[in-house]
């Protein structure tokens, strides 16, 4: 039985790109049980109010991420929002750390993946969007829709 190899995506957080400027993103690691595994090969998570922070030994843990339990699973199984440790370089942590000490900063879960049969999970360093900049970002999505749909109707048309 030979590894798995590519990308497998298990969960994303397209709200997070709605409701956040991603300034930084990075790949970390996961310290996970091996319920957890299980639950994720499954295709079961939800990154929707993960975040991420640091404690007073400078690690970074992955907070509010919910991995249901393994279906399978017996009296080893996790609890489904527990912390998880979260594996980067010394000089990302270092980055991190020194861009949350701002105001306004957080690092929030945007992917939850396997990559080459390893659980991975791409971060990024972001600051809130205010309402205004949200109605703004659609309003410009719609736009470009509306004139792509318009250039294809006159290339239909013959016109172009």
């Amino acid at each position: 039985m030979g590894k798995d190899t590519g990308t497998k995506l298990v969960a994303s957080n397209r709200k997070a790109r709605h409701d956040y400027h991603v300034e930084d993103t990075y790949e970390a690691g996961l310290v996970l049980m091996g319920t957890e595994v299980k639950a994720l090969r499954m295709g079961r998570a939800s990154l929707v109010d993960g975040w991420a922070g640091f404690d007073r030994s400078d690690e970074l843990w992955l907070e509010g991420v919910h991995i249901p339990e393994y279906v399978n699973g017996n009296w080893t199984n996790h609890t489904p929002r527990r912390k998880r440790k979260l594996l980067l370089h010394k000089r990302e942590l270092e980055k991190i750390a020194q861009a949350t000490r701002e105001t306004g900063r957080t690092v929030v879960p945007l992917r939850l993946y396997f990559k080459d049969g390893r659980a991975k999970v791409e971060i990024a360093v972001v600051t809130g969007k205010k309402s205004y900049d949200k109605r703004h970002a659609l309003r410009e999505r719609q736009d470009r829709r509306e004139a792509d749909r318009a250039i294809s109707a006159h290339r239909r048309r013959g016109e172009i």
